[in-house]
């Protein structure tokens, strides 16, 4: 689809000398769809923060209790399914 976008003259001369002015558009749709995909994931933490709290799982509250917890996680998964890791 064809649209119509007003963009600073300096801007596309610095878009233009990036990827040349053949390319412009590509570099444009590009850069949309990056800040589209930040913005996803930006609303995705937004809405999520704050909802594991230390106070419902204390296991997490401090980095080393962060390490305890995943090592035990790590090896309850392992005798469920028999693996034996490396050391």
């Amino acid at each position: 689809m064809r649209t119509h976008i007003i963009l600073p003259d300096k801007l596309v001369g610095e878009i233009d000398r990036l990827v040349g002015k053949r390319k412009r558009s590509r570099f444009v749709e590009e850069a949309i769809r990056e800040k589209l995909r930040r913005g996803v994931l930006l609303s995705a933490v937004s809405g999520t923060a704050g909802v594991l709290s230390t106070e419902n799982h204390p296991e997490w509250s401090t980095p080393e209790k962060v390490v305890l917890w995943v090592k035990e996680s790590r090896r309850r998964s392992d005798e469920r399914t028999g693996n034996r890791r490396r050391g």
